[in-house]
Formats: C-alpha cells, structure tokens, sequence
C-alpha cells in the first residue's frame, strides 16, 4: 500500500482536524443557492445537486479501487483537510463541487446556437472548464496535496484527468438543457439514493471504504 494510502486511512472520517473555515465555506455555498432559488431558478439548483450527488458516487468507487487493490486509489487526497469523508474525497473539495455545476451552467450563453472557435458552446464552455480544473488538479499533484499512483492517471498522461472532468461537466450541461424540473429530481433521487445505499453497504456494512 502506498504513503499517501496510510496517510489517507489514518485520518479517514476523523473529527480531530475540524477548522472553523468551514463554516464561512458552508454560507458561501448557502448563498449561491438561496440566490438560484429566489431566482426561481430550479434548473440550475438542481443541475448543481445532480453533479455533487454523482461526484459522491464517483468518489466511493475510487475509494474501492484502494480496497480491492490494496495499493492505491486512483486517486488519493492525504494532505491537511478539515475532514477526510473518502480517500479521494476531502470536505473542502466536495463543498467545492457543489458549486462547480452551478459554475459550469452560469456561464453558459442564453443562446445554444452561438459558436467559440468555431465549437458549439455547450461543448467548449464544458471543455474549457474540464481543462481549467485539470490544470489545478495536476498544480495540487506537484504540491503532493492529490496523490495519482498509477501511470495511467499521473503527469504526463493527464488526457484521463481532462476526460475526467470534461465529461461530467458535458452530461450535466445536456441534463439542463434538456431534461425537464421532474425528470432532473428523478435524476437527483437516484443519485442520493445510490450514494445512500452505497454508503450503507460499503462503508457501514463491509468497512471496505
């Protein structure tokens, strides 16, 4: 098992390194919906729950490769944070992917038809944003704060981690522009209660994650 591995599971869902910026994090996220919903804006409140719900789950499932492997997750975040919830997923980043869909949508243009550099903007705006979050993420591996193990998913060979970002943010631009207010709460409710199940199985049940 990897350094970065141990490190994660020795602070795993510990409460010992609570910092009090949270909470300021909690109201910043707070006022960015409570904006959407005076707006009445329930696409795009939505929409965000739709990604941070899935990164949940996308989250548990890397925290399996760790267990079936007994090497590494994909990938590992073993530095300071204020509460480690998986091995891959620390709070901070998780209160940042409740914001990251709502991100995405703003900046989309009102009219789907407008081009940029000659791509249709609901696909170059998701692009922009999967490589924007791609070049973080490999800043925040060269500081050693995102351990990446395998050679697949490690600097050079970032085209996974642009993949990995790209395609969440281009599914949840299609869900908003295409799915109606109830089918995406039918999309929210299936991802909570994957997540649910998953957590009751894999971590309360099986202790794997």
């Amino acid at each position: 098992m990897t350094d970065a591995s141990n490190r994660a599971l020795e602070i795993l869902r510990s409460p010992d390194h609570f910092q009090w910026y949270l909470i300021p994090l909690l109201a910043c996220i707070l006022y960015v919906y409570i904006v959407e919903i005076q707006k009445r804006n329930w696409h795009v409140v939505l929409a965000g729950l739709i990604l941070s719900a899935s990164e949940f789950c996308w989250e548990m499932l890397n925290a399996l490769v760790l267990h079936f492997s007994q090497y590494s997750a994909v990938w590992t975040t073993p530095g300071d944070t204020a509460y480690l919830i998986l091995v891959g997923l620390n709070i901070e980043i998780w209160m940042m992917f409740f914001v990251a869909g709502v991100i995405v949508l703003k900046t989309l243009p009102g009219d789907k038809t407008i081009k940029i550099l000659g791509l249709p903007n609901r696909v170059m705006i998701p692009l922009l944003w999967g490589l924007f979050c791609a070049f973080v993420e490999t800043v925040l591996n060269r500081w050693d704060a995102l351990v990446w193990a395998y050679s697949w998913w490690n600097w050079p060979s970032i085209y996974l981690v642009v993949v990995g970002y790209t395609v969440p943010f281009l599914l949840i631009t299609w869900v908003y522009d295409t799915f109606s207010i109830k089918s995406k709460v039918y999309v929210l409710l299936f991802f909570l209660i994957t997540d649910a199940i998953m957590w009751i199985v894999f971590v309360n049940a099986l202790k794997w994650i």
